[in-house]
């Protein structure tokens, strides 16, 4: 099963953003969304992703399906890198964590701690959380700050590694990865700010 978004409103400090999103994200696909700061990718994401509710429409998807990862690396500053990936590994159910690490070249600071990481080994490291979710659909907002250009290629080349393995991937980015995948334009999806979101609690989940 993939992923369908039905016309989905959002909003973000009690102003509503964008209103009627919808979309297809069939396996082995990628979607990229643009858009400026502040338009509303973040809040959308996040929405996708449960973290937040929405203010109205749908989000279809197998439960349990989503692997969120955000501008935050989501680490544990005192555990190593691979007892950071085993940490999520047993959140998630799964077990090898050998492939994350040799696919984000993580392998030499395996028993480095996280505290004493650079900010692109950092983020390596948060997104190599994403191959042990076990999860088939990635959610990433803006994935390849703080790395470099090699790690850029080889971030890309995990996607799509990932899209052939049937799984799927919705980017927010300016980057240009390489990817075959259309580039969802959020901007024509702009909502009126001045428009009533009735009792709404956008209290985050």
């Amino acid at each position: 099963m993939g992923l369908r978004v039905e016309n989905l409103s959002v909003a973000r400090g009690g102003v509503p953003l964008l209103t009627g999103v919808g979309f297809d994200l069939a396996p082995g696909k990628a979607l990229i969304l643009r858009g400026p700061n502040g338009s509303g990718k973040t809040t959308l994401l996040r929405t996708i992703a449960g973290l937040q509710p929405l203010l109205e429409g749908r989000v279809h998807c197998s439960e349990d399906a989503i692997a969120y990862a955000a501008h935050s690396d989501g680490l544990k500053a005192s555990l190593t890198v691979a007892e950071n990936l085993q940490f999520w590994a047993e959140v998630f159910g799964t077990s090898d964590i050998d492939v994350a690490l040799t696919r984000f070249d993580l392998l030499t600071l395996a028993d480095r701690p996280a505290h004493a990481l650079s900010a692109g080994q950092k983020r390596r490291l948060g997104l190599a959380r994403l191959m042990v979710t076990g999860r088939p659909i990635w959610v990433l907002d803006e994935p390849t700050v703080s790395l470099d250009q090699a790690s850029v290629a080889r971030f890309a080349e995990n996607v799509k590694t990932h899209l052939a393995g049937g799984g799927m991937a919705l980017l927010a980015t300016h980057i240009d990865l390489g990817l075959e995948a259309p580039v969802l334009d959020v901007g024509v999806f702009k909502a009126d700010p001045t428009s009533s979101i009735g009792g709404f609690d956008e209290e985050f989940l």
